[in-house]
């Protein structure tokens, strides 16, 4: 099965479109404590989950011993539960090669994902390993993504509809990154790619809305799923850390399940 197809089958069967981001906060947590406290949340929200998607960046932030939290904590994730490697990766080729070895050969990670500010070429060794995703960055959920992002091009379409369109056209295991702070955006990409896999970040501590993502980028599993980690992570604090996101977990799973399409 290729990754979308396996992600297809894992939000059929848990009934949600939930991705749940794994990015401890250095301000919270000694690395010793990393790999428990994520296990723990992993446990409590595996129920709810189409998939998990470990930030690199948070685990790297402590060295070699962030790295053996990383590795704990993926061991933990149940068998059949996808997991994207949030690595956002962007270098010449063969830098981008040795690139996709650690992340799909040593990590293992279902998919990842990439920049494509360096071109084709620059994500192709990502392309080659045909069972695994690539999510594309296209039009991204922070503040500052349309000092670029939203510039015109000489056909009047801004320059994250051109890499939509053009990513798309590097193979059936692709698919965009459009965050839920830009729903006219994401409304737009999907009405422009219908059937393009979207992973959607920013709903929940960076204000998206999850009938808004719903409304804009539709429900069909294996076509979207939509990231939240801080408001699941930290929803409650010491013992009740692991219930909390438990509950957060399954109350976002169950507002993107029951969002209506618009008429």
């Amino acid at each position: 099965m290729t990754f979308f197809e396996r992600l297809e089958a894992r939000s059929r069967e848990a009934d949600s479109l939930l991705c749940v981001g794994l990015d401890p906060d250095r301000e919270l947590h000694a690395v010793d404590d990393v790999a428990p406290y994520l296990c723990d949340i992993v446990a409590a929200t595996a129920e709810f989950a189409a998939c998990f998607k470990p930030n690199l960046a948070f685990f790297e932030q402590w060295g070699i011993a962030g790295l053996r939290a990383l590795e704990q904590v993926l061991a933990a994730i149940p068998e059949g539960i996808p997991v994207i490697g949030d690595a956002k990766r962007g270098d010449v080729p063969n830098t981008a090669a040795a690139y996709a070895r650690a992340l799909f050969e040593a990590w293992g990670f279902d998919a990842v994902t990439v920049n494509p500010y360096l071109g084709r070429d620059s994500v192709e060794p990502y392309l080659a390993y045909r069972d695994r995703g690539v999510f594309v960055l296209a039009r991204t959920s922070n503040p500052g993504a349309a000092d670029f992002q939203a510039l015109a091009l000489h056909g009047g379409e801004p320059l994250y509809e051109r890499i939509a369109l053009k990513a798309a056209g590097w193979g059936e295991h692709v698919g965009l990154v459009v965050g839920a702070t830009a729903p006219h955006e994401l409304r737009r990409i999907r009405s422009l790619l219908p059937e393009v896999p979207l992973l959607v970040p920013g709903v929940g501590a960076q204000g998206g809305s999850a009938a808004e993502v719903i409304a804009a980028a539709g429900s069909t599993p294996g076509r979207v799923v939509v990231n939240a980690s801080r408001s699941i992570l930290y929803a409650g604090k010491g013992e009740d850390a692991a219930t909390a996101a438990s509950d957060a977990a399954r109350r976002l799973r169950d507002e993107l399940r029951t969002a209506l399409r618009p008429a």
